[in-house]
C-alpha cells in the first residue's frame, strides 16, 4: 500500500535493528486519514471471506480494525492484556510474547463476544514473530469460529511470523512488508 510505505519512509524511524517506531501515525498519535484507507484495504482484500467480526490486540491494532469493521459493518472485538475487574471467568485465554516489549501477556477475550458461527478477520499493526497473531487465532479457535485471514498493517518479513502463520493454514495479508531495518534504514520487500 503506497500510501502506508509513503508514512513509514517519511515518518516512521529505526532506533534499532529490527525495531521499527511508527508513533506519528500509528501507534501512539493515529493519522486517521491513513488508518481510513488502511482499513479500506483490508475490506477489499477479504472482501470474500463473508467476515462476521474483526478481532485484534490492545491496543495498537485498534484503530486500523476499527476502520476495517466500519466499513464491514461488523463488530471489533479486542484481546485485553490485562483482565479487567469487569471481566467474568467465562473467557478464552491465550499466552503472547511482544518482540517490542519483550514480556508475555496473557491475552483474554470474553466468550459471549465469539461464536462457533463467526467468520473473523484477525488484524494487529505489526507481524514480527507471529506471536500475537498466533495468539488470536487461538482463541478463534477455542471459540469454535473460523479464522476468515489474518491482516497485518506492518510485517517485518525478516522475523518469521508470516510462516508460522502459513504453516497453520491461514492466509496473510501485509499492507507494508518490510526486508530490514538495518543501518536506521527501512527496506521494504517490494518498493512502491
Amino acid at each position: 500500500m503506497e500510501q502506508l510505505q509513503i508514512a513509514i519512509k517519511e515518518r516512521g524511524s529505526v532506533i534499532a535493528d529490527g525495531v521499527l517506531k511508527v508513533d506519528q501515525f500509528l501507534n501512539h498519535q493515529i493519522d486517521t486519514d491513513l488508518m481510513i484507507n488502511i482499513g479500506k484495504e483490508f475490506v477489499k482484500r477479504f472482501q470474500d471471506c463473508k467476515i462476521t467480526r474483526i478481532l485484534t490486540i490492545e491496543s495498537s491494532g485498534i484503530a486500523p480494525s476499527f476502520m476495517a469493521a466500519n466499513e464491514l459493518n461488523v463488530p471489533l472485538v479486542f484481546a485485553r492484556k490485562r483482565k479487567s475487574l469487569t471481566m467474568t471467568n467465562d473467557v478464552y485465554t491465550s499466552s503472547v510474547y511482544s518482540f517490542t516489549k519483550q514480556e508475555t501477556n496473557t491475552i483474554t477475550v470474553s466468550k459471549s463476544f465469539l461464536t462457533p458461527e463467526d467468520h473473523v478477520l484477525i488484524i494487529d499493526d505489526f507481524l514480527a514473530t507471529g506471536h500475537a497473531a498466533l495468539g488470536l487465532t487461538d482463541i478463534v479457535k477455542q471459540a469454535g469460529a473460523t479464522v476468515a485471514g489474518v491482516g497485518i498493517v506492518i510485517e517485518k518479513s525478516f522475523q518469521g511470523g508470516r510462516a508460522k502463520l502459513e504453516e497453520e493454514g491461514h492466509r496473510v495479508e501485509s499492507l507494508a512488508r518490510i526486508q530490514s531495518l538495518q543501518d536506521h534504514k527501512v527496506t521494504f520487500l517490494k518498493e512502491v
